[in-house]
């Protein structure tokens, strides 16, 4: 069709195949795969950007000048509790001042919970989109959310153990490819249940009490993993336990404000924003938990993260349980960054072996 619209949406982690699906089964459109993040990336977004925003509006917007280059006509951004929620206003600003003409869509005014609030912006994409197939399909979209949170939060706790190197990649690769297929629930409850049985029986050699690290912080940059210079997989190969339940499913889909609000009391008396209030909870958590250490992630200039780590510090002093913090930006070394993952491994391996 001459006229198909063609989406794009900004990388985060491996969402973009449940992205994909709803914008190909709902809107009738073309995807249009931002290329992978890289370097170039961050320059385009950071020279168009202010000097000092996050650097996840940079990121974002180097995606959508990528994904502009490609073809794409139409531009989604998602919604937020913080800043992200005005940064679609900006971002459209300033890829029109370079000149590009496009629709954007800015899902920061739509409720996450309520999918007929996205149908009047969906409808600029596909005039014939009726409610009950927006409805289907959103659906369909947070199942396959949640299948894909719930596949790597095995991977990220068995990925150290494997035998063969490289095995829980592959397997994902090829499970990532076999979702975008599908068509319909029984398909992609069917691509599930056969994946997940694979990466159970991948060869792994597990110790009985292994070293188990939780990640915290501000979301865009502990999903994305080229924002945070992939810490998990590097985490992975000291070989430990990796725990990442701040995602998609946990924060919109599977959240529970009463047990969240329990659980703090004590630290926190109010909200503080944003992901603030889960990082505190989610570290509180792991602390009761038994973890060996925690490792806490955001952006520079992230106020809600910077006004949890003084709450983390006191769980810190609490539960006598280390507590790494790493802040990114467009000028972050990985070189440093290693260096103090690996620092911060060698300190929790000895305090295991002395308890």
């Amino acid at each position: 069709m001459k006229n198909k619209k063609k989406v794009s949406f900004p990388h985060l982690g491996n969402y973009w195949v449940a992205i994909e699906f709803l914008v190909k089964n709902a809107l009738d459109a073309d995807y249009i795969i931002p290329p992978p993040i890289t370097k170039k990336t961050l320059e385009l977004g950071s020279m168009h950007s202010p000097e000092f925003v996050c650097s996840p509006f940079k990121y974002n917007l180097g995606n959508y000048i990528e994904a502009l280059e490609e073809g794409a006509n139409t531009l989604m951004q998602t919604g937020g509790l913080c800043r992200l929620g005005y940064y679609g206003e900006l971002h459209e600003q300033i890829l029109k001042d370079l000149g590009y003409d496009f629709i954007f869509i800015n899902l920061a005014k739509v409720s996450y919970r309520k999918p007929y609030t996205f149908f009047s912006d969906f409808k600029k994409v596909n005039p014939r989109l009726s409610i009950s197939k927006l409805t289907n399909y959103m659906a369909l979209m947070i199942r396959m959310v949640k299948i894909i949170d719930k596949v790597e939060g095995f991977i990220r706790e068995n990925v150290g153990f494997e035998v063969v190197s490289g095995s829980f990649d592959k397997l994902q690769k090829e499970f990532l490819e076999a979702l975008r297929k599908v068509k319909t629930k029984k398909e992609m409850n069917d691509v599930y249940q056969n994946y997940y049985k694979q990466f159970k029986i991948i060869k792994t050699k597990k110790p009985k009490k292994p070293l188990r690290v939780g990640i915290i912080g501000e979301y865009y940059t502990i999903m994305e993993p080229f924002s945070n210079h992939y810490i998990e997989k590097e985490l992975a190969k000291k070989g430990m336990v990796i725990t990442r339940t701040m995602n998609i499913s946990n924060s919109l889909f599977l959240r529970k404000d009463k047990d969240i609000k329990t659980r703090i009391k004590g630290y926190l008396q109010y909200d503080i924003g944003a992901t603030g209030t889960d990082t505190v909870s989610e570290a509180l958590r792991l602390a009761k938990d038994g973890y060996d250490g925690l490792i806490h992630v955001k952006s520079f200039g992230c106020m809600p993260e910077a006004d949890a780590m003084s709450v983390l510090q006191n769980i810190s002093n609490d539960y006598k349980i280390p507590i790494l913090y790493l802040s990114f930006d467009t000028q972050t070394s990985e070189t440093g960054i290693k260096t103090r993952l690996e620092a911060f491994y060698d300190m929790i391996e000895m305090r295991k072996e002395k308890r």
